[in-house]
């Protein structure tokens, strides 16, 4: 089957945007046992341990996810863990998928067979992945020893037969590929051993053990809020905030919020249902919890005049989505261009040469905006590791992703968080609203006069293992342009400008768009990225010459999947 072809199957579901139907909600039970019972096999590249941009996932169905896999991950983090001195508290959360209870009950019985002290949630409840990375932080801060850090259970908004599982390091953010790739090898070794070396103690026991302690993730990052939000002037703004958690990991965090801080914030849904049956369904037909996609976020949308702006956020809290009364929701890469227009001019004590940090898949508009508040732009490949210490040391005010990940420094400069905070971004969309009297949308429509329209599209297609790597490890030699879509080519790029780092792809970049192409570092597809400031024609003219260009430089790898 030819790429154009395979770029025609994957059109938009008939169902997109309409309630999820009783036949598509997932068997719960039967999800469960086939974690406890079915067993993956090493061998088939499918079934192992395989650390993408964002962690281990899997399905138990599929032999992906299922306790073998936690049982091994957990020893390798043991392993990483000692061979690296780290002897502080590990913070544990979970996030609401059906699959993330079983895991944490696995990894807690080797986190604590292995004599780690570990903190759990006091109230035994879900957990934001930013409360994760504030925690570790926090008490990290000023030590040279006896440092901490973190695991989170999620997949993040995948679909609700998913789970997942990642590893933060002392840093608080997504752990490097170095990181990753040992503990991947490591967990693969044990699944090949039949777990041979893996320690376990009993759920009752591990919950006893001494090295078990409570920790109140809620408190500690309810406490700290007002450090990185202006949520007084929120409060005396008396704006009406509306949110939708989208059943995920921070459905028990608005309410506290609110009474906290005084806000006028209503919770249009505090459900948390594992088969995530409200939710309505996303462009192919899947429930996905997916707050940068109009067709999951169809409900919040419905609602945006019943309030002055409102938000969502995914299953484990991380990424973000934005709805306001004159846009609707805003594609992520509108409300990356906001928050940086607006940030770099009212967080005065932020250092003076803190940049902006985005990846290469993210609008040139960001680029734009940059240089209007006059600031230096860090452009890095996918991935929010990339980020880490740019936050950590607050060279980075505001960073970014084009799938609605980011986060950003204290109001004092400091850091917040290293990894995404969909919380904290939300509120920033209530804090804009507040003190600019305008929301996101009207800010962003005048940003489009100053700089320009873009249109920005993301094409998914997919493609064999073998041909994602070959994707990956492209060179510019290999790609034979004159132009792209009638303009001259300033550059391509096959590694970041910002860092150096290998994309894992291509990006082309011409005066008036660009495109990139990048395999999916957690699914079998390739995605194709490409904007335009000269409107939809020349998109798709972009997008046409893109196509052809991966169907060449991948043809080595084998004939593509349909």
């Amino acid at each position: 089957m030819s790429l154009g072809q395979c770029f025609r199957t994957m059109k938009v579901s008939p169902l997109a945007g309409k309630p999820a139907e009783p036949t598509m909600r997932i068997n719960v039970p039967r999800l469960v046992t086939a974690y406890y019972t079915e067993t993956p096999v090493p061998a088939v590249r499918d079934q192992r341990v395989a650390f993408g941009t964002s962690g281990h996932r899997g399905s138990a169905l599929a032999r992906s996810f299922n306790e073998q896999h936690i049982l091994a991950i957990s020893q390798a983090v043991c392993g990483y863990r000692a061979q690296h001195q780290i002897d502080g508290p590990l913070f544990l959360g979970m996030d609401t998928h059906a699959l993330s209870r079983p895991a944490f009950t696995t990894a807690l019985e080797v986190l604590a067979a292995n004599g780690v002290d570990v903190m759990i949630p006091s109230d035994d409840d879900y957990t934001p992945t930013p409360a994760i990375s504030l925690a570790i932080l926090s008490h990290n801060r000023g030590r040279k020893t006896g440092l901490a850090d973190g695991i989170v259970i999620t997949p993040s908004h995948n679909p609700p037969q998913d789970g997942g599982f990642k590893y933060n390091p002392p840093h608080g953010g997504p752990a490097e590929t170095g990181i990753t790739q040992w503990i991947e090898n490591q967990a693969n070794a044990f699944l090949e051993s039949g777990l041979q070396g893996v320690k376990r103690i009993a759920y009752e026991k591990a919950l006893r053990a001494s090295t078990t302690h409570k920790y109140s993730y809620l408190e500690a990052y309810l406490e700290a809020l007002a450090r990185v939000i202006e949520m007084e002037t929120i409060r005396q703004s008396r704006i009406s905030l509306g949110v939708d958690p989208l059943g995920g990991a921070g459905v028990r965090y608005w309410g506290p919020i609110a009474e906290r801080y005084g806000l006028d914030l209503t919770v249009v849904n505090d459900s948390v249902d594992p088969t995530f049956g409200f939710m309505t369904v996303d462009w192919d037909g899947q429930i996905r919890m997916d707050p940068s996609s109009a067709y999951a976020m169809q409900r919040l949308i419905g609602l945006k005049d019943q309030f002055d702006v409102a938000f969502a956020c995914d299953t484990d809290h991380d990424r973000h989505g934005i709805v306001t009364r004159s846009a609707g929701l805003l594609p992520p890469n509108h409300f990356l261009s906001v928050a940086i227009f607006y940030l770099f001019q009212h967080r005065p004590e932020w250092r003076k040469e803190a940049a902006v940090g985005k990846t290469v898949v993210s609008s040139r508009m960001i680029d734009r905006v940059t240089a209007k508040v006059g600031r230096k732009l860090h452009e890095v490949p996918v991935g929010f590791k990339w980020f880490v210490e740019g936050l950590l040391d607050g060279s980075l005010g505001f960073v970014g992703e084009e799938s609605a990940g980011a986060s950003f420094l204290r109001l004092d400069g400091n850091v917040w968080t290293t990894d995404k905070d969909g919380i904290i971004a939300a509120l920033l969309a209530a804090e804009i609203t507040a003190r600019m009297g305008r929301d996101p949308g009207e800010i962003y429509r005048d940003l489009t006069r100053e700089f320009g329209d873009p249109v920005y599209e993301r094409i998914d297609a997919p493609a064999t293992p073998e041909q994602k790597e070959a994707l990956a490890k492209l060179s510019p030699d290999r790609v034979r342009l004159n132009g792209l879509a009638g303009e001259s080519i300033q550059a391509i790029l096959t590694h970041a400008p910002g860092n150096g780092a290998a994309i894992g792809g291509l990006k082309v970049v011409a005066e008036n768009g660009w495109f990139a192409a990048r395999p999916s570092g957690t699914e079998n597809i390739y995605k194709i990225y490409a904007e335009s400031f000269r409107g939809p024609d020349h998109l798709r003219r972009i997008q046409e010459e893109a196509q052809a260009i991966v169907v060449k430089a991948i043809a080595t790898a084998g004939p593509l999947n349909s």
